[in-house]
């Protein structure tokens, strides 16, 4: 055996060993990032923003859909972190007012095909409150295709609503029929905010195993175990809220797409965590 040849497969061994696969990679994150209020004190954004924003850059986040984001709230992540771009408008008039349910993506990385956003209600082009729900909820979307792979995706984010039984059941509905519509057999990931554990309903509508529209939780398809605790969210607090498990990253026509990696992040400074969700974060690979 030559030596450039045996120098060649100790190098794939190791990868393999290290859990790192010669693939190009696709790192998606879903955050909720807690609305811009005074009234959370030594938490409000201004004393979180920039610990926040670094987190991106840091864990090589390539695509994250965040949650409760104030159009103030997201200028001030790209203007910290400007190799990101975002898509998204206001929830209350589909322009900037109310909160964002955004995608902040490289932007030298990723060419957008296209993008919209829709209300998760009877009247989904327009703004609009659904079912029992007691605030507009929306859906933000964006074709994307790798400028350098020429893989093209699509990419769902959203934030159910936290009081409305009746609501959250529905936009499960209403979530998988636009899937289906507006991505087709194309791999898309779902992330979000779903106001709701594993065991609710609105999740075992997405993930029935029966359904051929489906959503797949990247979790269970990592193929290394999940790293960090099970609850993703904190309240602000350092005391784990046990089985808070309500923000999630989906995978739909995965197709060659594997979920390399799984974790829910817990960073804090000085004790204090950058939001009151933790991040939840999924390496894909093609």
């Amino acid at each position: 055996m030559s030596p450039n040849l045996k120098l060649v497969l100790l190098t794939l061994l190791f990868q393999l060993m290290m859990g790192v696969l010669p693939a190009q990679s696709l790192v998606t994150m879903t955050f909720n990032i807690r609305y811009n209020t005074t009234q959370d004190g030594e938490n409000q954004w201004q004393k979180r923003k920039e610990n926040l924003a670094s987190m991106l850059p840091f864990y090589g986040v390539d695509i994250c859909g965040m949650q409760e984001a104030l159009v103030g709230q997201i200028k001030d992540v790209i203007s910290a972190q400007p190799q990101y771009a975002y898509l998204g408008v206001g929830r209350d008039d589909g322009q900037e007012k109310g909160e964002f349910s955004p995608i902040l993506y490289l932007k030298d990385k990723f060419e957008v095909l296209s993008s919209a956003t829709f209300w998760l209600s009877e009247t989904p082009n327009v703004p609009s409150k659904g079912w029992d729900a007691n605030l507009n909820r929306i859906v933000t979307w964006a074709k994307f295709k790798d400028k350098k792979s020429k893989k093209v995706f699509y990419f769902f984010n959203t934030h159910y609503d936290h009081i409305g039984k009746v609501a959250r059941r529905e936009s499960s509905k209403l979530l998988l029929q636009k899937v289906k519509e507006i991505a087709g057999t194309t791999p898309a990931i779902i992330t979000g905010d779903f106001n709701a554990v594993p065991s609710d309903e609105p999740i075992t509508v997405l993930v029935e195993a029966n359904n051929p529209d489906k959503l797949i939780d990247t979790e269970g398809l990592s193929l290394s175990p999940h790293f960090g605790p099970y609850s993703t969210f904190n309240g602000f607090t350092v005391m784990e809220q046990e089985g808070r498990h309500i923000d999630y990253i989906f995978i739909k026509n995965p197709g060659k797409l594997k979920v390399l990696k799984h974790a829910t992040l817990t960073n804090t400074w000085a004790g204090r965590f950058a939001s009151d969700h933790h991040a939840v974060l999924a390496v894909l690979g093609w």
